[in-house]
């Protein structure tokens, strides 16, 4: 989130961030974003019903008419209606090589099958659990020496570098969603993008 924050301040930044939401009150995500001058929100959930939780959120974010939606370390998931009334707008990051690792403890599964490479993966939100058309990806060495913190540390670098790049090709008009699918600059993305250090 904060590299998103603070990427929308370079000149020639297409995009700006409205508002920061959390579902739990003492998120660091909520400081951090007041003290770079984004407004933030906790939207707690008041019942287990993740159903009426969506709506609600979905008529706050409705209220702040974003082009985009930008997922960052947001746990929860998301339901069908809400991937729905958002379909096309919202973005996530994942710590693995999609389709590799859906879920949780990424690197935990990617050091156990002795995986020789190991990333991190920007894809639209549908309402299939971190299944959504892949955009772009970014890759890391795995070395004999990792444990899950080390591994984290190297793929969370990666992510601070395309996530920000994903969300400004959407927001410049390059990254669309169509037909169930990822297009950029008007090719459809077959396979994501490979991040080599350079922008596109």
């Amino acid at each position: 989130m904060r590299a998103i924050i603070d990427q929308s301040r370079s000149a020639d930044a297409p995009y700006s961030v409205v508002k920061v939401f959390s579902d739990k009150p003492d998120a660091a995500g909520l400081e951090a974003a007041r003290s770079l001058g984004v407004e933030a929100q906790a939207l707690i959930p008041k019942t287990a019903d993740r159903a009426a939780y969506d709506r609600e959120l979905g008529d706050a974010i409705g209220g702040c008419s974003p082009s985009l939606i930008v997922l960052a370390g947001f746990m929860r998931i998301l339901s069908p209606q809400f991937t729905t009334q958002f379909a096309g707008r919202i973005l996530n990051i994942h710590p693995s090589l999609l389709p590799k690792y859906p879920g949780l403890h990424t690197h935990r599964r990617a050091l156990e099958a002795h995986d020789v490479e190991h990333g991190a993966t920007v894809h639209f939100v549908t309402e299939q659990l971190d299944g959504g058309p892949r955009v772009i990806q970014a890759r890391v060495a795995v070395m004999a020496a990792d444990d899950e913190t080390s591994l984290a540390a190297r793929v969370q670098a990666q992510e601070h570098r395309i996530y920000p790049l994903a969300v400004r090709w959407y927001c410049g008009g390059r990254l669309r969603y169509g037909e169930g699918q990822a297009w950029l600059d008007g090719r459809l993305l077959r396979e994501p993008v490979q991040f080599t250090g350079a922008e596109n």
